[in-house]
């Protein structure tokens, strides 16, 4: 009833605000403030209510968005909307009407609940509720009331203040008990434009984090997760008073997080299943070295457990027995980190459930000690006193390098049940990823014909490796043409050969090609632009509308060397200069030389960062700068 309650106070507070919002600014000066869009959220509003109910903390929330419609191009994809739930996030109590341009009010008539399928999972139990909004129409307003209980306030999801569209007014308001202690971090960009305020209301604390006139998110190809950039707030329970009065450390800190992680593994492998500790003996006899007897069991759960994503209540944070995953030959993440340290403690060597974020995430174990922090879960191992990160879900992954989507990232590994330590995951150096791309060039009466070779190492490597592992036929051949395309759209591939049983940390490819009408004869002279690759010719960053960071994958080198053979009977008559260029971002060599009777052009980039932030924009277009008129240049070649 008290739940009720407040969700009917909080949608009548929302309701007044739309009007007054739209009495005072009207449709028009709507359509004035956002010209670009059809709809805004006049008001997003979450509230949570935090105390304690037999003498454990208790949550609930509530959340009242309402949606102006500005343009009649509206109604064709914006009267659909949704909310989700799961068995973390409960649902109570959810209604949504149309309060239409000549104020009547329309209920809607129909809701879909479905499971919420993502590609990445291959089951959740997240379900997905959706309806239309009936009579939408210029001036009209869609108005969305939700009710959830949080039945794991350790699981307390991150309030993002953006949308899609605009948002007038977004607020977040965290309604504490007074025998509850909270804690708060502001992430994102631009949280400057975040109102905080906190008050006392009847011996409750009451936060409000308000953000006005929010803008769209907005999203590039290359940019990371959107918790990078978008403005929210993380808040979690630090402790609370239990029915003795007594306070209790909840998520104050790691060793709190650490006691909630270890109870999700403490019954798990509690015995080792022969068949499992057979593979073990079998796979490690007569092997002597821990780092041998690791890597072996490593490419064999590689080879043989395939990973499936799948997550339903508690099963997405407790790891199934490796028996299990063993005889099932399938496990999610944490199967996978479950088998490997199995196996891995059964030959003699050190293994331990690590729990990890992707670089998906941006938030740390030393910053906010909470199980958002992490969303996967990896097997590290100890030798010579150092540790090795074992990804079971990556099939390409070569032993001792970690998965390039975990670099630079804390991980949190379990030693025992009192002791954990936290570590950064370590950053692969350019220098062992390296892309080298050799192409050999004749000239014909049509154009150009070439033989190339690609030489790839590192994640260049185990990033071929993996797509060979699925290619076969019209596929297969529809990637190489882009994987060798070079020169102009008029690149015919002629044939390609790929040995589809190399190892994941080198990969080479061989192919021919041929490419009409680009080398240019005028009279006794061929003028041939040896730039067959144009890289980065229009990559100038929006500097300085552009202010979300650029995300790459891994540090590399990237050389490509280009040989051509100077026809018979002709000289070389005019050799562009070349260039070098570095700066504190990144940078070029671009060189050319003659020896005998090849013509050599090298071009070689390098990539140092993982994360470009807007102040290396600048930067990063200096060196477009001094790189793109060199594209240009072409050499001659005369008749002798």
């Amino acid at each position: 009833m008290k739940n009720k309650l407040n969700i009917l106070l909080l949608a009548a507070f929302a309701f007044c605000l739309l009007l007054s919002t739209v009495n005072a600014q009207g449709l028009d000066e709507l359509r004035k403030q956002f010209p670009d869009e059809k709809a805004v959220l006049l008001t997003r509003v979450m509230e949570y209510h935090i105390n304690t109910k037999d003498g454990q903390p208790n949550v609930t929330s509530n959340e009242v968005q309402q949606i102006a419609y500005l343009l009649n191009s509206a109604t064709s994809y914006m009267s659909e909307y949704g909310f989700s739930q799961s068995d973390f996030h409960k649902l109570i109590s959810y209604q949504a009407y149309t309060r239409t341009a000549a104020d009547k009010k329309l209920k809607v008539p129909e809701f879909k609940t479905t499971s919420n399928k993502e590609n990445s999972v291959f089951y959740d139990d997240v379900k997905q509720t959706t309806f239309n909004f009936p009579a939408v129409e210029p001036g009209a307003v869609g108005n969305l009331e939700v009710s959830w209980q949080n039945t794991d306030p350790h699981l307390l999801s991150p309030y993002y203040f953006a949308s899609y569209i605009p948002v007038v007014n977004s607020e977040l308001k965290i309604i504490v008990s007074k025998n509850v202690s909270i804690k708060y971090k502001l992430m994102g960009l631009d949280t400057s434009h975040i109102e905080i305020k906190v008050d006392d209301n009847r011996g409750n604390k009451v936060y409000t984090f308000k953000y006005k006139n929010c803008l769209p998110l907005k999203r590039y190809p290359d940019s990371p997760d959107l918790s990078w950039y978008s403005p929210h707030v993380i808040f979690y329970i630090d402790s609370y008073k239990n029915d003795s009065g007594q306070t209790v450390s909840y998520l104050a800190n790691a060793d709190d997080l650490y006691k909630l992680n270890y109870s999700y593994i403490k019954t798990v492998n509690n015995t080792i299943n022969p068949d499992l500790k057979h593979i073990v003996d079998s796979l490690t006899a007569n092997v002597t070295r821990p780092e041998v007897k690791a890597k072996t069991i490593y490419n064999w759960v590689q080879r043989n457990i395939k990973y499936v994503a799948f997550e339903n209540g508690m099963e997405g944070f407790i790891p199934r027995d490796a028996g299990l995953v063993c005889s099932r030959r399938f496990g999610d993440c944490k199967d996978m980190a479950s088998i490997l340290t199995e196996m891995i403690n059964a030959a003699g060597v050190p293994a331990y459930f690590t729990w990890i974020g992707t670089r998906d995430l941006p938030y740390k174990f030393s910053e906010v000690p909470l199980p958002l922090v992490s969303n996967h879960m990896i097997c590290a191992i100890k030798i010579d006193g150092k540790f090795i990160f074992l990804d079971g879900t990556d099939p390409t992954c070569v032993f001792g390098t970690p998965s390039y989507g975990i670099q630079d990232k804390e991980a949190m590994i379990s030693i025992s049940e009192k002791e954990y330590k936290i570590i950064k995951v370590p950053t692969a150096e350019k220098n062992t990823n390296i892309l080298t791309d050799t192409t050999w060039l004749e000239i014909t009466p049509n154009g150009i014909k070439g033989q190339i070779r690609q030489n790839l190492q590192g994640y260049f490597a185990s990033t071929a490796h993996a797509k060979l592992m699925y290619m076969n036929g019209r596929n297969m051949e529809e990637s190489m043409k882009a994987q060798f395309a070079r020169g102009s759209n008029k690149f015919h591939l002629d044939n390609f050969e790929v040995d589809k049983n190399q190892v994941a940390d080198n990969v080479s490819f061989l192919a021919s090609f041929s490419l009409a009408d680009y080398a240019k004869k005028i009279g006794n002279e061929y003028y041939l632009n040896l730039n067959l690759f144009k890289f980065f010719a229009n990559e100038q960053i929006d500097y300085p509308r552009r202010l979300i960071p650029i995300e790459n994958n891994f540090r590399y080198v990237k050389r490509y060397v280009i040989f051509l053979k100077i026809p018979q009977g002709y000289k070389l008559t005019y050799l562009p200069q070349g260039k070098t260029f570095h700066n504190t971002v990144w940078g070029f060599n671009l060189q050319y030389q003659q020896k005998g009777d090849y013509v050599i052009l090298t071009q070689e980039f390098d990539n140092e960062n993982l994360m470009l932030t807007k102040d290396q924009f600048e930067p990063w277009n200096k060196v477009l700068e001094n790189l793109s008129p060199l594209y240009k240049e072409s050499l001659s070649l005369t008749k002798i």
